[in-house]
């Protein structure tokens, strides 16, 4: 496993630089404008959420103003630290695949996915929420109970959608087990949540409402079908734009929202019920929350990358290697093309990457319906 890490750790780091000097920086989309804000904001001694509006959860936060330290007003600066924080999270990410993984393939799989995913990396945090989520289910995989319910309830409290591994892992340990363990978890979490909640309500609940009540996004299944069929049949579509993003308006968008979300609801409940394999189905609910979510903003895939790579076997990481390069041959470059013009071939390309999430959910979940390898210590197999 050393050797294997060490190697892979190189070709992580490698990958990030070959990504950085074959894309065209001129095209690149960032956020680290606005993580700059926060970060200098927080560095002059203003609060988050009480002083300025900030719209991720409060466990963002280390990652969000690390970067501004002593580097106050210098985007550049802080542009550069930023990189180099996300390249340490992914390496991360690779220790947590390293720790559970039993061939090389998953390492593989991770340490190419700078290059075959694009620049939307080096300027999302998501690295971080994912590196956290990873490790918590390599430390559960390897029994280490008390310190997967802390990675866990990190991550949850960095940006809420590990939430859904919950409900797998407390499953797996039986009812008494369980609960101590969705309490350890829940107790992180709070723990990071509570006191920005006493301090500034309405600024926390303005943060939810920003990730959880935003519209149809344009690069989400449902918004992509909506565009599709305009270019097929000739339905109207109006794109607007809100919450920070391109979203598609009307009563159909309305429907469609509601049909997608009953979709996810309906996907997570059968995983967690049924699935018998921890790894495919850890795979499974974060695919179906790319899947059928009512947002897919690009840096999405980075949350699916290690969790659908540990799931054994050819087929996952070609339907998810598929599912990236698909992402990177309209983000960023023509991201605009696509959101403003809705030309054809960005339609295409947008639902195609769709349709194969869509197809990774199917398999993984399909698949985790049947354990394999039952570890000391858990209730139920998860390898």
């Amino acid at each position: 496993m050393t050797l294997r890490f060490a190697v892979a750790l190189v070709a992580a780091v490698a990958c990030w630089s070959i990504a950085h000097h074959t894309s065209d920086q001129r095209t690149w989309m960032t956020d680290t404008g606005l993580y700059e804000h926060y970060g200098d904001a927080t560095a002059h001694g203003e609060l988050p959420y009480r002083d300025f509006q900030l719209e991720y959860p409060p466990g963002a936060l280390p990652v969000l103003i690390l970067p501004s330290l002593g580097h106050e007003g210098n985007r550049l600066a802080y542009d550069r630290w930023f990189d180099r924080e996300m390249l340490v999270c992914w390496c991360l990410v690779l220790l947590g695949v390293a720790l559970i993984a039993r061939s090389p393939l998953p390492l593989a799989v991770i340490a190419a996915t700078p290059v075959l995913l694009g620049p939307v990396m080096f300027s999302r945090f998501d690295s971080w929420p994912t590196a956290l989520a990873v490790l918590a289910l390599a430390a559960f995989v390897r029994t280490w109970l008390p310190a997967a319910a802390v990675l866990l309830g990190a991550a949850i409290a960095a940006k809420l959608w590990p939430f859904v591994l919950l409900p797998l892992f407390v499953a797996r340990l039986g009812r008494r087990r369980g609960a101590a363990f969705a309490a350890g978890a829940l107790g992180v979490a709070a723990a990071v949540f509570v006191p920005f909640l006493v301090l500034a309500p309405g600024g926390v609940w303005h943060s939810f409402h920003q990730q959880l009540f935003r519209p149809l996004q344009i690069e989400s299944l449902g918004g992509a079908v909506l565009i599709a069929a305009h270019h097929l049949i000739g339905l109207p579509v109006h794109v607007v734009s809100s919450y920070g993003s391109q979203n598609v308006a009307g009563a159909l968008a309305h429907v469609m929202q509601t049909l997608v979300t009953v979709a996810l609801i309906v996907s997570l409940l059968l995983i967690w019920i049924f699935g018998r394999d921890l790894i495919k189905s850890s795979a499974g609910c974060v695919a179906a929350l790319l899947a059928f979510g009512k947002v897919f903003s690009p840096q999405f895939m980075v949350w699916l990358v290690p969790f659908a790579a540990l799931v054994p076997g050819l087929a996952a990481s070609a339907l998810l290697v598929a599912s990236l390069l698909l992402t990177q041959t309209w983000f960023p470059r023509y991201y605009w093309d696509y959101a403003n013009s809705l030309y054809r071939r960005q339609v295409a390309e947008v639902f195609a990457r769709d349709v194969v999430v869509v197809a990774l959910f199917a398999f993984t979940a399909w698949r985790s319906r049947t354990a394999s390898v039952r570890l000391p210590g858990l209730r139920s197999p998860v390898r």
